[in-house]
């Protein structure tokens, strides 16, 4: 090609290219926060303001000591009128703390609050810095950052959407129960899922429960027997969750409801199908220190009231290997042709109280558990002293039946241990430990108890009084140190230790060693949290939205967290958390309409090329195909604008409102 024909070429690509339209140039007010001496003890706040008032584009730059305060959002709202303001930064700490606050004073004086940022200038700059110089040069560099993304924002909408005014509660253990109460007695209908044949959850197992030592059943079977016949609680137990999709105001629920292959409306509760039931299995309710048959009830009190065969330790139904409990049920409640259903339901917000599991004492080898049948965990110590359990309230020996005479309770056995097991404290072992000692002795008056300890957390109402009883009362040694070896001789478990306080080793001769075991997500938490796209912590907890802000909000919005599935928590704080998610829930549904942050990912329906790479890369299930265009669209309400999508895309087409690769560019380009 000549060089006469190149340059025709460039002559004719030069006219081709569109020119962009020249931005309309904003007046923008910028606010400088002293946050006390939070801010200003390491930054030169007035420098900072007077620095920015000299930037292009700022129409009005002041500061003042508390931004948030009053007075603060006074200043601004009068600087948006009196300067006719059309865009506010604010610089001060992080916007999850006070954005909203600075949006709604720009809302009130009549600014679109999407065209008010916060310039972060405390947890990164004066909170890392030391130097005052540096810091303020930081500071004005952040800050002017934010000044050039703002010139470039849309000012946006809300997205609206309707609201189904449902629940969907999953766990029906106390939390679980309280959470579903809470929004059924609100007037709004309530669906309770519980994969287990009955609700209860542990607590139903407890003997009694610490500080007031009142019994757990007579406190949890009322409102077990409430969530049955509460006309707005559908209650679904023996059924799992298999499917979520949809989001905030609009879920959808796939269930699936196991058969029972009894029919309850039939069930007599006589009791004749198990008599006659050859198979024995563990009693998971007894914590396997008993059996039961194949088909069984869990426990007396159990809602709904009826029995469960259960398939997998049945003979067979296909064919019918056994049937003796069909041909002795008088009232033909056994019904072999129940098949699995997946039922549907539609709920506007899902709470999460999926409960917590024993860490496996296999997993506990240095305590000799699982290996000696005399050393067994706190929910056995539980079903031990229960009415209800296996040896009817006495205290004996698995091994031989026998009274124990020296019984050791160890603490923190699988907490508090990062080398082995759990890093993280399991709250209640302490509270927990002081009760069984105190029902050991009054079982066994003339029984010695020794706790081994670490150190003592007593954090609750009247929790303090309660262990300081157990440490009075005779007869119950508390010993500071840890376990260093168990193992078995001539029928005793022999039990090696330290006490810290005197500095001598100690050896005790037990009859029995019960373990404060840690408390886990429970089995299956993984997968809910799967299905409910919600995040966890490095322990495997359900992950709160904030530790202290949002304690009961999962970063789904919609979902909710409650009691244990969050973290170990005792009865008292699960049910006040479940209160606290049932009300979270309350403030969606008593809405009839909701609104969703508008700063999503959208698409360039011309660049897009449609090769599909974000779809899989969306945690929230928001883009998919459009078969008609051939290009990627997004669904506006279930996007979270987490970026993903705009990380993967290889066009550029994927970008997200207010955060464009315009701005972030633009920010760099200051900076440096």
């Amino acid at each position: 090609m000549s060089t006469q024909e190149k340059k025709d070429n460039i002559s004719q690509e030069k006219e081709n290219v569109e020119i962009p339209k020249k931005r309309k140039s904003k007046r923008i007010g910028i606010f400088v926060c002293h946050c006390g001496i939070n801010i200003a003890g390491t930054v030169d706040v007035e420098k900072v303001a007077k620095t920015l008032s000299e930037h292009e584009g700022i129409i009005h730059a002041e500061d003042y000591v508390y931004m948030c305060s009053d007075p603060g959002q006074k200043k601004i709202t009068d600087a948006i009128k009196e300067h006719n303001l059309d865009s506010v930064v604010v610089a001060c700490c992080s916007p999850s703390l006070h954005e909203s606050t600075f949006r709604n004073a720009s809302k009130s004086a009549g600014l679109n609050p999407y065209q008010c940022e916060i310039a972060n200038i405390r947890e990164q700059c004066s909170w890392v810095h030391k130097d005052k110089d540096k810091a303020t040069k930081k500071a004005i560099k952040i800050a002017k950052s934010i000044v050039e993304k703002v010139k470039r924002n849309e000012s946006l909408e809300p997205i609206s959407i309707s609201v189904t005014k449902r629940a969907l509660v999953i766990g029906g253990g106390i939390s679980g129960i309280q959470a579903a109460l809470d929004i059924a007695n609100a007037g709004h209908e309530v669906i309770l899922v519980e994969r287990n044949p009955s609700i209860g959850g542990h607590m139903i197992q407890l003997s009694e429960t610490f500080p007031t030592l009142d019994c757990s059943q007579c406190i949890m079977t009322p409102k077990m027997v409430e969530v049955s016949k509460h006309p707005n609680i559908k209650l679904m137990t023996y059924s799992e969750i298999q499917e979520i999709s949809g989001y905030v105001g609009n879920f959808k629920a796939k269930i699936l409801k196991k058969p029972r292959y009894v029919d309850p409306d039939k069930c007599t509760m006589c009791d004749e199908c198990s008599k006659v039931c050859p198979v024995l299995v563990p009693n998971e309710f007894d914590e396997n220190m008993t059996g039961r048959r194949a088909i069984y009830i869990p426990f007396p009190q159990a809602i709904p009231a009826t029995y469960t065969l259960d398939i997998n330790s049945c003979p067979g139904l296909m064919p019918i290997a056994c049937g003796k409990c069909a041909d002795v049920c008088e009232p033909n409640a056994i019904d072999f042709d129940m098949k699995p259903e997946i039922i549907e339901e539609e709920v506007g917000v899902i709470v999460a109280a999926t409960g917590y599991d024993l860490y496996g004492l296999e997993k506990l080898g240095e305590y000799g558990a699982g290996k000696y049948p005399n050393v067994i965990n706190g929910l056995q110590f539980e079903r031990l002293l229960s009415a209800s359990g296996p040896t009817k309230g006495q205290i004996l020996r698995p091994s031989d039946h026998k009274v124990p005479k020296e019984v050791v309770f160890i603490q923190c056995a699988g907490s508090r241990d990062p080398e082995l097991h759990n890093a993280y404290c399991s709250k209640i072992c302490c509270m927990y430990t002081a009760k069984h000692a105190m029902l050991y002795k009054h079982h066994v008056p003339d029984g010695q108890a020794y706790i081994f300890y670490i150190d003592i957390r007593s954090g609750g109402k009247n929790y303090e009084e309660f262990v300081q009883r157990a440490i009075e009362q005779d007869d119950v040694l508390y010993l500071r140190g840890k376990v260093s070896k168990i193992f078995e001789e001539n029928g005793t478990v022999k039990v090696w230790g330290v006490d810290t306080l005197t500095g001598k080793d100690i050896e005790i001769d037990a009859d029995l060693v019960v373990l404060a075991v840690a408390m886990r997500p429970s089995k299956g938490a993984d997968e809910i949290a799967k299905k409910l796209k919600i995040a966890q912590d490095k322990d495997g907890f359900l992950a709160e939205a904030h530790p202290k802000l949002r304690p009961v909000e999962s970063i789904t919005s919609g979902m909710f967290l409650a009691g244990a599935a969050q973290a170990p928590k005792d009865i008292p704080e699960a049910v006040a958390q479940a209160s606290g998610a049932a009300s979270k829930a309350l403030a969606i549904l008593s809405s009839d309409r909701l609104y969703h942050d508008p700063i999503v990912a959208k698409v360039d329906e011309e660049t897009c090329s449609g090769c599909k790479i974000c779809i899989p890369l969306c945690p929230y299930g928001a883009r998919i195909y459009d078969e008609e265009k051939k290009i990627v669209v997004v669904n506006e309400v279930l996007c979270e604008g987490c970026g993903c999508c705009i990380a993967g895309c290889p066009s550029g087409a994927a970008q997200q409102r207010n955060f464009t690769d315009d701005q972030i560019y633009s920010m760099i380009d200051i900076i440096l």
